[in-house]
């Protein structure tokens, strides 16, 4: 397995996109726990589009406040898209996207392109559509629809890293636990899975979809 590392110097400016309240966490939050402590820190942009009830939005800032609490540049926005509609309010949708193209990030956290829900689709669509010149790796949310793919960017992590996100998310989504696959076991699973995939030195791994790399030499 080949390694590449970020440099360690300099603000790394992160912009996360998520359809729905609880989908950057499951995607991507043990990594961005682990940018915010390079030595460099992170400038973070945190974007929820789809908390279309009160309840979902007030989750979704709870999480974002204590998943990142160390992280002293970050700005939260939540949209109130109804769930499941995205693709009928595509206009809208990529018009808020393309706001965010005057925070200039680094990174881009969003979906992947091949993912089933309609939501995460489109979300993953127009962030393709809007950056073009910039590192776009799209994570993945396990659920009923069976759409799991072969990424090929891994963060490696541990088991310990792990267990703390999962018990993160089952803490402060409550509004999902009626879901039979929202379980720490499901968020564990999938992560050691990576982690074989990639051979990662703790044993697990989230994992990202890179389409397009610059490698500069």
């Amino acid at each position: 397995m080949v390694s590449l590392s970020l440099p360690e110097r300099g603000v790394l400016k992160v912009l996360c996109l998520g359809a729905h309240s609880d989908d950057i966490e499951i995607g991507c939050a043990a990594t961005l726990r682990k940018l915010a402590r390079r030595r460099g820190g992170i400038e973070l942009e945190w974007v929820v589009l789809g908390a279309d009830r009160e309840s979902r939005a007030a989750e979704a800032r709870a999480s974002f406040e204590a998943l990142l609490r160390g992280v002293v540049k970050k700005r939260f926005t939540v949209k109130g898209f109804r769930d499941g509609h995205f693709p009928f309010h595509g206009s809208a949708v990529k018009d808020c996207i393309e706001g965010f193209k005057r925070t200039r990030p680094d990174v881009i956290f969003t979906h992947y392109r091949e993912d089933l829900h309609q939501d995460h689709r489109l979300v993953a669509e127009v962030s393709w559509q809007t950056f073009r010149d910039h590192l776009i790796l799209e994570y993945e949310v396990p659920k009923y629809d069976g759409d799991l793919g072969s990424p090929n960017t891994f963060v490696g992590l541990s088991a310990a890293e792990i267990r703390t996100k999962a018990r993160h998310i089952l803490g402060h989504f409550a509004s999902q636990r009626d879901r039979t696959w929202f379980t720490e076991d499901t968020f564990q699973s999938l992560a050691r899975l990576r982690g074989v995939e990639s051979r990662s030195r703790g044993g697990y791994a989230e994992a990202f979809y890179c389409r397009k790399l610059l490698w500069t030499i």
